[in-house]
């Protein structure tokens, strides 16, 4: 099967899948989709004022484990009635009047949350990395078709007018024969210090909070927002920002699966707590194409005077996604622009309007949890190359590492008991 005609299968498949599938009498079109919540303090909040712009859905739970972010939270709920607040996902999982779920906790709980809530029938809007590891996201892959829900990664660049515009004319030829891409950022980030293990604060459910992770005193710097910097939580930058770059760029060139991943880098600027690197360049080589992340946690400006940017170099010419769209330039120094397209705005609520059309059997969900999973796995694959110092050779079909036994045991992770991550 040539990889046209594969790409044209999956996608075929993924919207098959979507459409008639996942679709349930709880979900028709007139019925209003009732949603739960889970982290609301930072990227959860952010989604609750975009789904404020949105209709025919109705929170109706917020999953909190730390009870001073709550009222905020309570505050950014636009609706006549307020959603109620639980500790434990578990105790909502219970209630069948839920439609879906949206998890927007650390990065460690992506996996174990997704399952349960396919379990128990309900859709799942799962923020970006969707896993805390390859294992994880293969799992969750399984889940959403085995209970035949949808699953929508938050990677929202894939409802993007702009993306698509572009994905379109690289298909078209109109950039030439591309063999590099680039993607980076400049975090322009603050060191966290160096800080002492503490007493739990009070009104924050702690056990909650590690669910699958390893037990351990409890420490402010693994804890809110900090814990993207710490290995059995986070991704580092590479997951917690490459998969934007990474994903839009796997998008427009319709990229599948690496051979081989290295990446370089270090602590070279925080003399800190963090354990993920500040500094990392990672690559990725496909068949004709090889792919680069690349970031600097302390640095302002990535490429072309822009915080954040994409770069694909053609014969014909570079495109160069920044924050505000895209432009295709060529000439010997790059100064004649061939042609430009800005992006929507709305992407998040554009995404989020996605994922309601997807429940409701319209439309295939743009973000399908296997392209989630696909660019996850990118961000996983440069981070064990970094922490194993060598470069590895990945076995798409197995989803395994070739002759590296100490890589392969990074592909997954232990849990907790009472936190397993069900088998599939």
């Amino acid at each position: 099967m040539s990889a046209f005609t594969r790409r044209q299968f999956l996608a075929t498949s993924a919207a098959a899948l979507t459409a008639a599938s996942y679709n349930r009498a709880a979900d028709a079109p007139n019925e209003k989709i009732r949603l739960a919540v889970m982290g609301v303090r930072s990227r959860g909040k952010q989604l609750i004022n975009y789904l404020s712009k949105l209709d025919g859905y109705e929170i109706t739970h917020l999953v909190e484990i730390d009870d001073h972010v709550v009222p905020d939270a309570l505050k950014a709920v636009k609706q006549a009635t307020p959603p109620k607040v639980e500790k434990d996902l578990r105790k909502v999982l219970q209630d069948k009047s839920v439609t879906a779920i949206v998890v927007a906790a650390p990065d460690h709980w992506h996996a174990l949350a997704t399952v349960w809530g396919c379990q128990h029938d309900k859709h799942v809007y799962v923020e970006k990395p969707v896993s805390h590891d390859i294992a994880e996201g293969r799992v969750m892959v399984e889940a959403a078709r085995k209970y035949k829900r949808v699953v929508q990664a938050g990677t929202q660049r894939r409802s993007a007018d702009h993306v698509l515009a572009a994905r379109e004319y690289v298909a078209s030829g109109k950039l030439g024969k591309v063999a590099f891409a680039r993607a980076a950022i400049a975090g322009s980030r603050k060191p966290i210090g160096n800080v002492k293990d503490s007493e739990v604060p009070k009104g924050v459910d702690y056990d909650l909070w590690l669910g699958p992770a390893k037990a351990r005193a409890f420490n402010a710097n693994h804890f809110h927002y900090n814990w993207h910097w710490f290995w059995e939580y986070g991704t580092g930058e590479l997951g917690n920002n490459g998969i934007h770059g990474l994903d839009v760029a796997r998008n427009v060139l319709q990229l599948d699966a690496p051979t081989r991943v290295t990446s370089a880098g270090g602590k070279y600027v925080f003399a800190d707590d963090q354990e993920t690197p500040d500094t990392q360049l990672a690559t990725f080589e496909f068949p004709g194409v090889t792919l680069a992340w690349e970031h600097r946690t302390w640095d302002r400006v990535a490429m072309e005077n822009e915080s954040f940017g994409v770069a694909i170099h053609g014969e014909k010419g570079t495109m160069f996604f920044g924050l505000k769209g895209w432009v295709v330039k060529a000439g010997k120094n790059n100064e004649e622009v061939i042609e430009s397209h800005a992006h929507a705005k709305a992407m998040e609520v554009d995404h989020l309007q996605n994922f309601f059309d997807a429940i409701r059997g319209t439309k295939p969900a743009n973000a399908e949890i296997e392209e989630g999973h696909k660019s996850t796995r990118l961000c996983h694959l440069g981070n064990i190359a970094f922490r194993t110092g060598r470069a590895i050779t990945f076995d798409a079909k197995t989803e395994t590492i070739v002759g590296d036994a100490e890589a392969n045991k990074l592909l997954g992770r232990e849990y907790r008991t009472g936190f397993e991550l069900p088998k599939i």
